[in-house]
């Protein structure tokens, strides 16, 4: 697939492009994936304050299916081998950015694999987030060919990789993941008011902060330990 002509175009109007302008598209290219993290952070946290396994459940599976989606794109990566357009394509303006050394394959792109797998995974546990992370997805896509570090086709095809693999891994696992929060819950529950040794206690805890106290409303059940371990 030669997409080299739309790189060079996209290339040229970043290379006459304002310099804040420029600028802006380097920091959303280089630190975008952020935003993301934060919004899988925030979501996760949003759903465990609540009591519906379901929404803990998809709001654990997001950060997992977009990691999965990064693991696919470098598969395929180490696979196709496809040089970097800052390096090959004849007559186009310099790139933004630095030009990634060689092995750093090209195709797909890994940033843009990883928005469209996040951004499908949050709009799936919060539909309201959609018209929110999709724009985002698609401009730190082109934001890749704009600083001129990709071909068009890499960060197409790479949206289209890791929300394909964000679907495939939520609809498979949420009936699953849900069931597990139920049983962590139940489990923290069971234990309030019986003998728990400190490492069965840390973990009821720990699963407890994980999926949030569900309906019962309680931070953290009361377990008591066996004498002579005191739990903080």
């Amino acid at each position: 697939m030669d997409t080299s002509g739309p790189y060079r175009t996209v290339t040229g109007l970043a290379d006459s492009a304002p310099v804040w302008m420029q600028r802006t598209f380097e920091l959303w290219t280089g630190y975008g994936l952020w935003l993301f993290g934060v919004l899988l952070a925030a979501v996760w946290w949003r759903a465990r304050s609540r009591g519906d396994a379901r929404a803990v459940a998809l709001a654990l599976l997001a950060p997992a299916a977009t990691a999965v989606a990064y693991a696919a794109s470098e598969a395929v990566k180490s696979t196709v081998e496809e040089e970097r357009p800052c390096r090959t394509v004849a007559g186009a303006a310099a790139p933004l950015v630095g030009c990634p050394p060689p092995g750093d394959w090209s195709f797909p792109s890994n940033h843009a694999a990883i928005a469209g797998a996040a951004a499908v995974a949050l709009a799936m546990a919060v539909r309201r987030l959609a018209p929110l992370v999709v724009p985002l997805a698609l401009l730190m896509a082109f934001s890749r060919v704009f600083v001129g570090v990709h071909y068009p086709h890499d960060v197409a095809l790479g949206l289209l990789l890791g929300g394909s693999v964000a679907v495939l891994v939520v609809l498979a696992l949420t009936g699953s993941a849900a069931s597990g929060v139920r049983a962590v819950r139940a489990g923290g529950i069971r234990a309030s008011g019986i003998r728990a040794g400190g490492l069965r206690a840390g973990g009821i805890r720990a699963g407890i902060r994980l999926t949030g106290p569900g309906p019962g409303g309680e931070s953290f059940p009361e377990v008591r330990n066996v004498s002579g371990c005191r739990m903080p």
